[in-house]
């Protein structure tokens, strides 16, 4: 059975013409020919000294050479693309408008306090900047961070900062003060997805200390050693766990809840106006410590129906958009238009949730447990034969889709299937055998055998969060269950909506759920474990300890071994699957030259690194 893709109406799209006048509005006009300069950054050395910590450092990040080459030596920067109102004498401002179409912003919000996905991932590419920025080989470069080391231990961080960052609205130059308020608000928020882990590593939640070096250098006892990657995953730059940090003095003179809706925060572009639904609008900070934009004004517009923001790049009221792959031969036809493509982009998945075997993190039994539901065992006991019954189902489930023909048709051929969650792009060290081969006829017999030959009834709930097709390919997982049995509910809502009971796990079914590429699979594990904020619906004492255990063994060789065994038992108890990797792509206007370098690599899904695009 093949599923079509949705088609796109050829009646006329009507576009509220409030939006396309507001569009309109914020176009601008022409700029001066940028130009850009390469600085060439020599790190300064102290040579013969002896050294008790790996010290990781800073990477250089490519630029293109247009006029001329400047030579400084700056003592904890890396080189990076500057403007040329910061590089040369001349004077040249930013200039003109950019209008990014996108599902769903959702209401404003800028302090870490309260602060959620997906607004998390559109904050960073706009006002927000954190402390790392993940390079092309998923390792960590400096950002807002300009040198770190790590004991033998791996138990203290000793974090540099820089010293020459400024706030918006003049609160002043940025220092470990504001970057120790920010990730304590984060946690003491519990919004973000890893406010729970933020506690361990910056508040020594796990018997850990602080100590402030200086203004601009903090040490950090965890208690517990850490995966680095783990660390740089917490504090990344850019996708749904960012961390933008933020001025405490602005929230001291006016309250955190003040200063949430304009916030003052590092990046190069300062928040001016937005409305709840419609629209978010940035200007471009002139002089930006790592990158002055080239436009004046960026303004991110919810506009969640993929016909009128396809209507919209048409009609150039938008210049770039999140685009499903079905939309791309429309696209294409439009004249000037650019196609921008990033492999690995993102990978999808199933969580199951209701899957809360054992207790919270407060030693209570998770009293949304319901083993009334098909998937969801009566007893614990991976051996008893309730266990068997639930596996069962969860493997019919797995079985029962037809992962090419998502691919082939949905994504146009812009991916390719995955079985397990997480694994995206560290397939050589998966396990082969990590397969559900297309099978609806043996789906069947499974729900058969399991109690269930005439189905039962299961909601399912696509995670709206700006990945291509995320939407249509939970309803083509929807008709695949259907084709078996299942009764499914397709809820249909905002993420902001649905996230609240993710998070204190009382939500009862399935999310489709895209995430981007893992630093390594176990930060995706993090996600089952009892003290995670966000959570994938599914824990239980088994994983519990072996995640736990893989969290914080140090040791590359021994941690790959025990990912393998934590995800092999998930595997063959199905307790979640994957869907497919998607490639990212996106369209790209007449107004915007397409070839731009992001500045972190972390979250390639959407657009980013907004800062960097020149006029066409």
């Amino acid at each position: 059975m093949v599923y079509p893709r949705t088609p796109v109406s050829k009646a006329i799209i009507w576009i509220p013409l409030i939006l396309i006048l507001a569009i309109a509005a914020a176009c601008g006009g022409a700029a001066a020919t940028p130009i850009v300069v390469e600085r060439e950054v020599v790190k300064e050395i102290t040579k013969e000294v002896v050294v008790e910590k790996e010290v990781i450092k800073e990477v250089p990040v490519e630029v293109i050479v247009e006029k001329e080459v400047i030579k400084e030596v700056i003592k904890e920067v890396v080189a990076t693309p500057v403007s040329a109102a910061m590089s040369s004498g001349e004077s040249m401002k930013p200039a003109g408008s950019i209008n990014y179409g996108v599902k769903e912003t959702g209401i404003f919000e800028g302090h870490p306090r309260f602060i959620s996905s997906p607004r998390v991932q559109y904050s960073a590419v706009t006002f927000g900047e954190s402390m790392f920025a993940i390079q092309k080989d998923l390792s960590p470069g400096p950002m807002l961070a300009t040198e770190w080391s790590i004991s033998d231990d791996f138990l203290t961080w000793t974090i540099r900062i820089r010293e020459d960052v400024e706030f918006h609205k003049g609160y002043g130059k940025m220092t470990m003060d504001d970057v120790f308020y920010t990730y304590k608000n984060y946690h003491e928020g519990a919004l973000l997805a890893r406010a729970g882990i933020i506690g361990d590593f910056w508040l020594g939640n796990d018997g850990g200390s602080q100590e402030f070096v200086d203004d601009y250098t903090i040490k950090l006892n965890t208690g517990t050693p850490w995966v680095p990657a783990r660390a740089y995953e917490m504090m990344r730059h850019l996708g749904g766990v960012s961390t933008s940090v933020v001025s405490k003095k602005q929230s001291d003179e006016l309250t955190p809840e003040v200063a949430s809706k304009d916030i003052a925060a590092t990046g190069p572009w300062e928040i001016k106006e937005h409305s709840s639904g419609e629209f978010w609008r940035f200007e471009a900070v002139e002089n930006h410590w790592r990158q002055t934009p080239y436009f004046q004004e960026l303004t991110l517009w919810s506009i969640p129906e993929e016909a009128a923001r396809v209507a919209g790049f048409q009609t150039g009221k938008l210049d770039i958009f999140e685009m499903s792959f079905d939309s791309l031969p429309t696209v294409e036809a439009v004249e000037g238009a650019k196609i921008v493509a990033w492999p690995n982009a993102g990978q999808a998945g199933l969580n199951i949730y209701g899957q809360t075997y054992g207790t919270d993190k407060d030693g209570n039994p998770y009293k949304h447990l319901d083993s009334n539901n098909a998937w969801i065992s009566a007893d614990p006991d991976p051996e008893s034969e309730e266990w068997a019954r639930a596996v069962k189902v969860k493997r019919a489930m797995a079985i029962s889709i037809d992962r090419e023909v998502i691919v082939d048709t949905l994504l146009s051929g812009f991916g390719k299937p995955l079985f397990m969650r997480d694994w995206m792009g560290h397939e050589a060290k998966a396990d082969p055998r990590w397969t559900f081969p297309f099978d609806p006829d043996a789906a069947r017999v499974l729900l058969a055998e399991a109690g269930y030959p005439d189905g039962f009834s299961i909601t399912l709930t696509p995670a709206i969060r700006g990945a291509p097709a995320e939407v249509e390919a939970c309803e083509a997982v929807a008709q695949y269950w259907e084709d078996i049995g299942i009764d499914v509910k397709i809820q249909k809502v905002p993420y902001a909506t649905i996230r609240p009971e993710l998070i204190t796990r009382k939500y009862q079914g399935v999310t489709c759920h895209t995430v981007s590429q893992r630093l390594t699979p176990v930060i995706g594990a993090s996600n089952y474990v009892k003290k995670s904020t966000f959570s994938y619906g599914t824990e239980h004492p088994w994983m519990e300890e072996h995640i736990t255990d893989a969290l914080s063994e140090v040791d590359p060789v021994k941690l790959a071994q025990k990912e393998k065994e934590v995800y092999g038992w998930m595997y063959d108890n199905v307790m979640s699957f994957a869907l497919y990797a998607h490639d990212g792509i996106w369209p790209v206007g007449p107004a915007l030259d397409p070839e731009w370098t992001p500045f972190g690599f972390s979250e390639v899904r959407s657009p980013s690194g907004f800062e960097y695009i020149k006029h066409r």
